[in-house]
């Protein structure tokens, strides 16, 4: 009998310690955001190989907080705005700027009519690309580089002051953008970066100090259009409709700035590009971040891209011979 009972009991011990200890009421399972990065899941040798899991969970990825298909409001523009060049807003909120690409004049534009409200002549007629509201001057670039910024622009008579730069219009400058952080101007090249070997194939960000007038030597930002293209193939999970629309092959030939913002909230660089109807977007640091295909039948030819202090988010696009069109998107 000892000997039974002693089987028994040894029998229950063993039985009791294979079992598996059931999960606390309270304990829930990992949600796809818990799942490391592919850096993190590197497995040892010393580890048997695990059974294949789902493929479909996505990465962790930027997804962009606006819908750039579907504008939140659009403001139609009058015949002079047909070849809108660039976009700003007024520092109180109330107007947005604008201009076109042959005369020296800005234009106030009514945020929720697109009506012109004023006119203000500062310079004669020239290829102008960009503009910019800063406290109360407006700065407006031609695409040589040279920039003209207006003191006291809500003033009568304001006056207008010319400053050159080492830039060229065969550098084309096609975006201006205030850098508010670093106090400077930020001047989108849309075609030539710079000379020698390691401008080629790139595409550059020039900035202007705001202090000492003066432009700074080197790119503040330097985009290699390469990157682009591999940007595009490594994400291509999820930029099917994108690959479908934008062949990768072509898009170190097809990414030419034509405006640029910074993000009031995130400081990420917002960079538009006309040629390709792209919207790349770059982090403090110049690394690329996200890239978004836009919508030709929409944007026909963004040039204009400015944000309200909310982060609220307005794109300019030429006529193409039709109307100037201006969207919000919040």
């Amino acid at each position: 009998m000892k000997q039974i009972f002693f089987f028994a009991l040894l029998t229950v011990l063993l039985s009791n310690c294979e079992s598996p200890t059931p999960p606390a009421e309270n304990q829930s399972a990992p949600s796809i955001e818990s799942v490391p990065n592919e850096a993190d899941t590197t497995q040892s040798t010393a580890v048997s190989k695990p059974e294949k899991v789902k493929t479909n969970i996505p990465k962790p990825s930027f997804r962009l907080p606006y819908d750039l298909k579907k504008p939140n409001k659009t403001l139609k523009l009058a015949g002079k705005l047909a070849e809108i060049s660039g976009l700003s807003m007024t520092s109180n909120g109330q107007f947005l700027l604008g201009h076109n690409d042959e005369q020296g004049k800005v234009f106030f534009i009514n945020k929720e009519t697109g009506k012109i409200e004023d006119e203000l002549k500062f310079h004669k007629s020239g290829d102008y690309e960009g503009i910019e509201m800063i406290g109360d001057d407006i700065y407006v670039t031609k695409n040589n580089g040279t920039i003209y910024e207006i003191k006291n622009a809500h003033e009568k008579d304001p006056k207008t002051k010319e400053y050159k730069t080492n830039l060229s219009a065969a550098n084309d400058i096609e975006g201006l953008g205030f850098d508010a952080k670093n106090n400077r101007l930020l001047l989108a090249c849309k075609a030539k970066a710079g000379d020698g070997k390691a401008f080629k194939k790139k595409r550059a960000i020039y900035g202007f100090d705001l202090a000492s007038k003066k432009l700074i030597k080197e790119p503040v930002f330097l985009i290699n259009r390469d990157a682009i293209k591999n940007f595009v193939q490594k994400n291509s999970d999820r930029y099917e409709k994108f690959l479908e629309a934008f062949v990768p092959e072509q898009a170190a030939s097809a990414f030419s700035p034509s405006g640029i913002a910074i993000h009031p909230n995130t400081e990420l660089v917002y960079i538009l590009s006309s040629v390709g109807k792209l919207l790349v977007i770059l982090t403090p640091n110049g690394s690329i971040h996200h890239i978004e295909k836009l919508n030709k039948e929409i944007h026909k030819q963004p040039e204009g891209i400015c944000f309200e202090k909310d982060g609220t988010l307005w794109i300019s696009t030429e006529g193409k011979g039709g109307t100037a069109k201006i969207f919000e998107f919040k």
